[in-house]
């Protein structure tokens, strides 16, 4: 299958999936209402030690954690900083105290709502934190594609094959032979719609049968910036009309609005 003939990627309701931990019905009824808003779609988990299962399975854009649920909330906040895949999610927490806020602050977390909680303090927060959100899911989104690519290892011939998917940080192919984990490569592709090809450094993070997926070195700027342009575009289509309006628009909003707001680990 070539890469304009490639299927477009099933459209998906909300543009961020967000897990909430907290037992609190109302605080949960408010924070589902503002993320509808957002067409941002909740999973609610009611104990921490059910949600790091969630974390270990799942990649997820935010993470709300209420701090009623004690000494088990500042433990969860730090073990998702230590998440391979949800290290970077944008955590908020909810807090009853200074002492929380500041607990909260410390271990990790990048927004506290303060109670009492109110619908246009929730609907404010959110949206502050809007823009990152949209960003973490560019950045992990994998766009599900077949097209021609050539891997080279040192000392070895050209190895032909046909990717799986692409993400900002790497790519899945298909091929004939296997390369062992931490293998360094070169991968070679073209994206559908460019004239000239996509070259980049990899390393191989696994490989299985006859499937093998990289990690990009550091790329050249122009590179990364085409190829995060490609992403957002794929990542828009794959929306749903009213979802896509809402990321697009997050899309071409200033990188500062949000940022200025971010606290907690860099």
């Amino acid at each position: 299958m070539s890469g304009s003939n490639a299927a477009a990627p099933a459209a998906s309701a909300s543009i961020a999936g967000v897990l909430v931990v907290s037992k609190d019905a109302v605080t949960i009824a408010q924070l589902s209402e503002s993320m509808q808003k957002l067409a941002m779609s909740a999973e609610v988990c009611p104990e921490a030690l059910t949600a790091l299962g969630l974390l270990s399975r799942q990649k997820f854009e935010a993470i709300i954690v209420d701090f009623q649920l004690g000494t088990q909330a500042t433990s969860l906040v730090e073990k998702v900083r230590l998440s391979p895949a949800n290290r970077t999610a944008v955590i908020f927490t909810i807090s009853d105290s200074d002492a929380e806020t500041a607990s909260a602050f410390k271990a990790g977390s990048n927004f506290v709502l303060r109670r009492p909680l109110s619908q246009t303090s929730v609907d404010r927060n959110l949206k502050v934190a809007y823009g990152l959100i949209v960003r973490e899911r560019r950045r992990y989104f994998r766009c599900p594609i077949e097209i021609p690519a050539i891997i080279s290892a040192a000392g070895e011939p050209e190895i032909h094959g046909h990717t799986v998917n692409i993400s900002e940080g790497g790519i899945a192919v298909t091929i004939p032979v296997s390369l062992a984990p931490s293998v360094k490569v070169r991968v070679e592709f073209t994206l559908p719609g460019h004239a000239t090809g996509f070259a980049a450094e990899a390393t191989v993070c696994w490989s299985k049968q006859a499937y093998l997926g990289m990690q990009f070195g550091s790329l050249a700027p122009h590179l990364a910036t085409e190829l995060q342009e490609w992403l957002a575009r794929r990542l828009e289509e794959s929306l749903p009309a009213s979802v896509a309006e809402k990321f697009k628009k997050t899309e071409q909003a200033s990188d500062g609005d949000a940022a200025g707001n971010l606290r907690g680990p860099r």
